[in-house]
């Protein structure tokens, strides 16, 4: 048999190339629709991995944007209070449950926002308040939200001692706002002001929020909440068990 018989006799391999290629791309565009469906809700639309906030609720993550994060968190400190709140009904009814109620098992932290810094802000001193403007501002922001807090770590003149070395309370630009006694309710009220000042931290230029043996940085690309080592594993008040912690942006060398 010659050669040319030979190749003439060999099956073509074409339409099977094309029929594993086709089926390749098929279960490709699959597995993507479905991933895009599981992160697709939120009211904006937004898939969860590409937001720049996200609400871990029982079905999973949801997408919103900067300003539904806001408003979302607003509305819940508000409502919180027997307050008017802003509507919320084109937001993801199980994101705003999930923030007002937290994780049903243990409260901890469930909205996450993607953290920047203004590079060109200017440095700024203590005011009379003993807190810098910027700092003064979240203090402000707070009040018209969350009313009169147990506030603590500034004061007029400023304070020098009762932080770890180095504390931004001694430069006038951090916070506390305490809920004491350590409880799983006064938990789950710290978390209410942690994701309303984390959701509002671009505009407030705030640079750490710290609460419950975790930390959240708008120095972190990503804007995860992340596990916080005190000095001391055994002190609640190290561990900012008993208070959320908020601190600003120096500015200027910053």
């Amino acid at each position: 048999m010659t050669e040319q018989s030979q190749e003439r006799r060999r099956p073509s391999r074409g339409p099977f190339l094309t029929l594993v290629l086709f089926g390749v791309i098929a279960g490709t565009m699959i597995l993507i629709g479905a991933g895009l469906f599981i992160g697709q809700r939120s009211g904006g639309g937004l898939m969860a991995w590409s937001s720049e906030c996200t609400v871990s609720t029982a079905d999973g993550m949801v997408g919103l944007d900067r300003e539904e994060a806001k408003l979302a968190t607003t509305a819940v400190a508000l409502s919180a209070r027997g307050l008017a709140a802003p509507d919320t009904s084109d937001l993801d009814s199980l994101v705003v449950r999930r923030l007002a109620e937290g994780p049903p098992e243990d409260a901890g932290a469930s909205l996450s926002c993607r953290g920047s810094v203004r590079e060109d802000l200017p440095g700024q001193q203590p005011n009379a308040t003993g807190l810098t403007p910027r700092a003064e501002l979240v203090r402000e922001s707070m009040t018209d939200v969350f009313g009169e807090q147990s506030l603590g770590g500034f004061a007029p003149g400023g304070v020098d001692q009762g932080h770890q070395e180095g504390s931004t309370h001694y430069e006038g630009r951090a916070i506390d706002i305490f809920f004491r006694p350590v409880s799983e309710e006064n938990r789950r009220d710290g978390w209410l002001l942690a994701h309303w000042l984390v959701a509002h931290a671009q505009d407030l230029d705030i640079q750490y929020v710290i609460f419950d043996d975790r930390v959240w940085s708008a120095r972190s690309s990503r804007g995860q909440w992340q596990d916080y080592r005190a000095s001391d594993p055994g002190n609640e008040i190290l561990r900012h068990l008993d208070h959320v912690h908020v601190d600003v942006v120096r500015g200027g060398t910053d």
